[in-house]
């Protein structure tokens, strides 16, 4: 007998209420991502135009598959200002068509049951839908051109960004160099283990280096003050965690010491974000006694605009090895340039030996990253994705990056702020042990006191959406007798 899906007790955030989030991302933030494809087509059309000229009595055959690439080109740009046009004018969204890549069927019988319940124009969809289904539309759009087939309209973006981060990058790999003469005492220490797990913690939350009291540095007296004063950080950070569980997280990580335990990542951006992902990985199996190997979940498609997909995730490592992918900066040294090529070294072999590995990599595991692409709420990823669910049912820790994945686990919905975590992520809670770190940037959220919520409304704070305030919410797993 096939179980129900679970629906919540509250309807879903949608752009119908003009004072929401998902209102402002449909009228501005949505047309200037798709302005900006449209222009980075552009910009590649004419460099290729330029090139098809330069080379036309030279290369015949490559002056010809650049013209007929720029005319793709211009029907993508013509495409997705289309998109634009319908989208502004609150259009119904049209069926995906097969483009022989993943999920279509699913995305096109989610827009018919919207469709039978007349909520499928720009306006009145359900943002999360709405969303997923317009990242995997643009998807389809370079999937039916025969050059364009893959491409990646983020990709260049998501380099500069990273390439911006040289300055943290560096500091934060001298701070975990001075972790290696610490490391055997550290392994037995589990309260010093825990001021570094909880800064780690900070670093996967904030993703901004300036926040981080870590960044100081890490001989054996600056732990011992890290014990103190990084105790005083935390406390003067917790009034912006509205939802602080990183005392019960750790408490139940300590449980898991010598037993070869796993820690899977449900990734989210690419980039520096990925960096402190990789760091607070390495620092749990080389520094901890806890986890012996880390799986990375990564998007199969470009996604969210800045998600990492395996490309991403490949060419983070080859970049970190490069001497030339940062601008030169007069602050680095040249011992934490070192430290990085030390620390990067350690992760490509811990790659190479299957310690760290992309999901797409264990078997089943392409058709496992498939659901992260998709438009549903993780409610229901034992009845959707049974692969995936069994999978991480094996895992000492399951983290959860970002606002996205927590939209999706508690389902994109009007729940009151107070309603318990467990209640949120319905059918899914007790799966497996659940950790979310998550700034916030959309309105759902749960967990919060009532008054503390209250409070911050009345202070006419934008707390939900701002990216000020985050929420680290842990739920261990269902013990089985």
């Amino acid at each position: 007998m096939k179980r129900e899906m679970f629906e919540a007790p509250y309807p879903p955030y949608d752009p119908t209420d003009t004072s929401g989030f998902s209102y402002d991302t449909v009228v501005k933030r949505w047309p200037i991502i798709l302005t900006n494809i449209i222009d980075h087509v552009h910009r590649l059309l004419h460099d290729m135009t330029l090139e098809a000229q330069q080379i036309r009595d030279l290369d015949v055959s490559k002056a010809e598959e650049l013209s007929k690439k720029t005319t793709e080109g211009q029907e993508i740009i013509s495409e997705i200002s289309r998109l634009k046009y319908r989208m502004a004018r609150d259009h119904e969204l049209e069926n995906i068509i097969q483009d022989g890549d993943i999920l279509v069927a699913e995305y096109n019988a989610e827009l018919e049951s919207l469709k039978q319940a007349s909520r499928n124009t720009w306006f009145s969809a359900p943002w999360l839908y709405a969303e997923c289904y317009l990242y995997r539309l643009i998807r389809a759009y370079f999937n039916q051109k025969a050059y364009w087939r893959g491409f990646d309209p983020f990709s260049t973006q998501k380099e500069e960004m990273f390439k911006n981060s040289g300055a943290a990058i560096y500091q934060i790999a001298t701070t975990m160099h001075e972790l290696e003469s610490e490391k055997v005492k550290l392994q037995g220490d589990p309260d010093k283990l825990e001021v570094l797990f909880k800064e780690m913690i900070q670093m996967c939350l904030w993703g901004n280096a300036t926040d981080l009291s870590l960044l100081t540095h890490l001989s054996p007296s600056d732990i011992e003050h890290l014990q103190t004063v990084g105790k005083e950080a935390q406390e003067a950070r917790s009034d912006f965690i509205l939802k602080d569980d990183q005392g019960a997280v750790w408490s139940y990580i300590k449980t898991l010491a010598n037993q070869g335990k796993r820690l899977d990542f449900v990734l989210d951006n690419a980039g520096f974000e990925l960096f402190t992902d990789f760091v607070f990985a390495d620092f749990l199996v080389t520094y901890t006694p806890y986890f012996s190997q880390v799986v990375f979940h990564p998007k199969l498609f470009p996604w969210f605009v800045s998600d990492v997909t395996p490309t991403d995730f490949a060419n983070t490592i080859s970049s970190l090895l490069s001497a030339t992918f940062f601008p030169p900066n007069s602050t680095t040294s040249p011992d934490s340039v070192a430290h990085l090529q030390q620390m990067v070294t350690r992760w490509k072999n811990y790659i190479d030996k299957g310690i760290f590995t992309l999901a797409t990599d264990i078997t089943n595991g392409q058709k496992m990253t498939e659901f992260w692409n998709g438009p549903w709420p993780y409610w229901n990823m034992n009845e959707l994705a049974p692969e995936l669910g069994q999978w991480l049912s094996g895992s000492g820790l399951v983290i959860f990056k970002g606002d996205l994945n927590y939209r999706k686990l508690a389902g994109d919905v009007k729940w009151p702020v107070s309603t318990p975590f467990p209640t949120a992520i319905g059918p899914l809670a007790g799966s497996f042990p659940l950790l979310s770190l998550r700034t916030n940037k959309a309105d759902v959220a749960v967990g919060i006191d009532e008054k503390v919520a209250e409070n911050l409304d009345n202070k006419g704070e934008k707390w939900r959406v701002s990216g000020k305030y985050a929420l680290v919410s842990f739920l261990p797993g269902r013990i089985i007798q």
